[in-house]
């Protein structure tokens, strides 16, 4: 049989980024086009009348390839009146398309003119061709796409979620061995919702007997276009294996939440809740939103580079990716927040470091439109201004302002919200299956199945935990009014940063003073902040050196930091309950420790509350309903609250 696709696919060349595109894996992806899709995948899975009626419904693709059988998947969603609320589709990828690439290919190979239109959608919200997990959301929420750009056999095994349908595409196995092994159906099974079905094109004998032996039934039926047979079954082991269920929903009564802080972090939380339909009560101690270190006039946002691709650097690269697009998704809704333009440029520290990140980057290889290393003089033209260091452009870097987008998150939820400012919680408490969050007087303030403490520095404090710890940092800003230096051309961050204000005035600092509590400008401060910016930009070191410190503005705010620097996301443990077992819990890991049912934490943001809390907001969020987490389980292990009380277990220091 001859496929129209193959001509078009073959012809696609070698894009040069660091997933460039495989040709045999793309041929394979394209054989059959939509038909292949509609019979393998969604007939062989039972599709669409077994996600009829529910409330979530999750696919797991093992090769997306130009991404046929998830706009046929889409499609047909589209097209059932009894189609669950919400659809997610997760799919590995190892040789994604560059976007230009995709759209080209659907022009040139689907005849369908509704798949055309998704898959143009699907192109316009196509991610950077960075590593690590891309969601993408359509239908206002109702259709997820998780993308995870790496080897299968490594992503695989990093994902967290409860599949409903496997399509296994990809393959044979004597010809991609690395992907059908015991081990990755091992994965397959520990994924596996109750009676998860699957289908896959190939019959091979080694694939039948990794099925079997990994809990799934299987069955041939008729095969599609060039195959006499394929498989297809369910997942149905005759014992349990599993040492932990995949996640499922939280049990409660009715979907309210609590959420106690409204800076980046609690509005976040509102918005994402709000668009899964939960009602939301906020509460602050404020007179208004955004008051702490959330009111800052701005502040910047940019992906974090390191030599290793440490934890920070992959999570910070995450969360930028994903607050860019939800900030978008407030644009088009009509509550776009307060936003410069696009770019921000970051001078390395002195040459060394410059000389270790160029070879970083080089290693890497990431796209220009992720980040762009530049010489000293490519750097000045950009920037107009004679600098101390070359360094590297973040093209969709830049600054924001925090209340503004904090404002949009609140108005997107609508009626769902209920704000109540000028109120302090004190503690909260369990009564049945509510929590019930009281002020000094042990008058109740609200009542919930769910509480996420978004509060910052009082968050550990209020959520009773003694494994969580926060410390203060204050940072003073600096407010240079207009017409004292140049007009920057774009953001410029090092040592220090210096931000290109609306009005004219440039912002520049912050100070990091741990553990200072004076809360007052003080014009120590000010002169520090003018001192890292005229090693920045040493051509406005006279015009700085002339400024006043005791005279010019600026803002005092304290961020929270955890002692590894990384935040705090996600349900928190029961640390009586742990501590009472501590013996048994002494090798134990994440998914091992109970946790309290219904608190949540997203706090310890330091100064990334900008690119962290989206992300943050939209794992909780997971958390509760059960859903894919939007970030290898790795990454989240890394920023869970309870990861200080794992390590004093784990050590035998918790009595």
């Amino acid at each position: 049989m001859t496929d129209p696709l193959i001509p078009a696919i073959l012809a696609f060349r070698d894009n040069g980024t660091p997933f460039s595109p495989r040709h045999d894996d793309i041929y394979h992806s394209a054989v059959g086009g939509l038909a292949q899709a509609q019979y393998v995948f969604l007939q062989g899975n039972g599709l669409p009348e077994r996600w009829q009626g529910r409330r979530l419904f999750t696919v797991l693709e093992t090769g997306f390839g130009m991404g046929i059988n998830f706009l046929m998947t889409w499609a047909a969603w589209r097209a059932d009146p009894a189609r669950c609320e919400r659809l997610h589709f997760v799919s590995t990828e190892k040789h994604p398309f560059s976007r230009a690439d995709l759209l080209s290919a659907y022009a040139a190979t689907v005849a369908d003119a509704s798949i055309i239109e998704l898959g143009q959608t699907l192109g316009e919200a196509w991610p950077m061709l960075v590593p690590g997990t891309h969601r993408l959301e359509f239908e206002g929420g109702r259709v997820t796409l998780t993308l995870i750009f790496g080897d299968a056999t490594e992503t695989l095994p990093s994902l967290w979620l409860r599949a409903d349908a496997f399509y296994l595409d990809g393959f044979a196995p004597a010809k991609n061995p690395e992907l059908w092994t015991p081990a990755i159906f091992k994965t397959l099974a520990r994924l596996a919702g109750d009676a998860a079905t699957f289908s896959t094109y190939t019959s091979a004998g080694e694939v039948k007997r990794a099925l079997t032996q990994s809990g799934f039934e299987y069955r041939k039926v008729e095969g599609f276009g060039w195959k006499r047979a394929m498989l297809v079954g369910r997942f149905a082991p005759r014992w349990r294996v599993r040492r932990h269920e995949p996640p499922a929903p939280l049990a409660v009564s009715e979907r309210h939440a609590v959420v106690i802080g409204a800076g980046l972090a609690g509005c976040a939380v509102i918005e994402r809740l709000a668009a899964r339909g939960w009602r939301i009560t906020s509460l602050e101690r404020h007179d208004s939103l955004a008051r702490d270190a959330s009111g800052n006039p701005a502040g910047v946002f940019h992906p974090m580079l390191s030599r290793d691709d440490s934890v920070a650097s992959r999570i910070t690269r995450a969360g930028f990716l994903y607050a860019r697009q939800r900030w978008e998704m407030l644009a088009q809704a009509g509550h776009g927040p307060t936003r410069g333009a696009e770019g921000l440029l970051q001078l390395a520290a002195n040459e060394e470091e410059a000389s270790m990140m160029a070879a970083a980057l080089a290693t890497f290889a990431y796209p220009p439109e992720y980040v762009t290393p530049l010489g000293r003089a490519e750097a000045e033209r950009i920037a107009k201004l004679s600098l101390g260091q070359r360094g590297w452009l973040f093209p969709h870097g830049g600054w924001i302002d925090p209340a503004s987008l904090c404002a949009a998150q609140c108005a997107v939820a609508g009626g769902q919200l209920e704000r109540r400012f000028g109120v302090e919680a004190a503690r909260v408490e369990r009564i049945g299956d509510q929590w019930r969050v009281v002020d000094a007087h042990g008058q109740t303030l609200a009542q919930a199945p769910v509480v996420i403490f978004a509060n910052a520095h009082d968050a550990a404090r209020l959520a009773g935990l003694q494994y969580a710890p926060t410390r203060s940092v204050r940072g003073q800003l600096t407010l240079l009014p207009a017409g004292r230096v140049p007009p920057l051309a774009m953001p410029v961050i090092g040592d220090g940063y210096a931000v290109p204000l609306a009005d004219g005035m440039t912002l520049t600092g912050a100070t990091y003073d741990i553990d200072d509590p004076e809360r007052t400008v003080q014009p120590a401060g000010n002169r520090e902040n003018l001192q890292r910016l005229a090693q920045m930009l040493p051509t406005l070191g006279s015009v700085l050196e002339a400024q006043d410190p005791a005279s010019l503005a600026g803002r005092v705010a304290f961020r929270c930091v955890t002692s590894d620097r990384l935040p705090m996301i996600g349900a928190l443990a029961d640390e009586a309950a742990a501590i009472d077992d501590s013996e048994r819990l002494r090798g134990a890991w994440p998914l091992d420790l109970p946790r309290s049912s219904g608190l949540y934490g997203a706090f310890a943001y330091g100064s990334r509350g900008l690119v962290w809390a989206s992300l943050g907001a939209e794992l909780i969020a997971s958390q509760i309903e059960g859903e894919p987490w939007p970030i290898e389980r790795d990454l989240a292990e890394d920023l869970d609250p309870a990861r200080f009380l794992l390590r004093a277990l784990r050590q035998g220091t918790t009595r």
